[in-house]
């Protein structure tokens, strides 16, 4: 039996379907340790505050997000357990999943697995650790904007 204990995701646009939210979030409740680092500042404002519509249910799940903080984060990365590693054109994104039909590589090697993810971990230092308590208390108009954003998130 295959144990997971690690999941590091790295895209600069981050606008899944419900699918993928919801995975996510059943591997961060059932203890694998989970982090999506998205940039801090994306290139369409929009983008931007679609992505954010969905940090609410991840961060309750026990999601760790990071911003990152030197400017487009533009690599679409996934690293599992050390031991797999994922380099895509894709984001994590409907667009590029339904209609660009772009690609990935995966790779099932720890000497790969572990590159990637000392590079994820470089992104990590170089972010903001979104802090769930702080997101909770945003303001309202915020709130808003994200959920607008959200709504329209499919189309982007």
């Amino acid at each position: 039996q295959v144990v997971q204990h690690e999941l590091i995701l790295t895209t600069p646009y981050f606008v899944p379907d419900e699918s993928t939210i919801r995975n996510l979030c059943v591997a961060a409740q059932r203890g694998v340790q989970t982090r999506l680092v998205v940039p801090k500042r994306n290139d369409s404002r929009m983008v931007g505050l679609a992505s954010r519509s969905n940090y609410e249910k991840l961060l309750e799940s026990g999601v760790e997000i990071f911003e990152f903080t030197k400017g487009l984060l533009h690599a679409k990365t996934i690293t599992i357990d050390r031991r797999v590693g994922v380099v895509m054109s894709a984001n994590l994104d409907r667009r590029s999943f339904e209609l660009n039909f772009e690609c990935g590589a995966i790779v099932y090697q720890s000497e790969f697995a572990e590159t990637l993810r000392r590079l994820q971990q470089s992104y990590i230092r170089d972010s903001d650790r979104v802090d769930p308590e702080a997101w909770s208390r945003r303001g309202a108009g915020h709130q808003v904007g994200e959920t607008l954003a959200g709504f329209i998130g499919p189309l982007l």
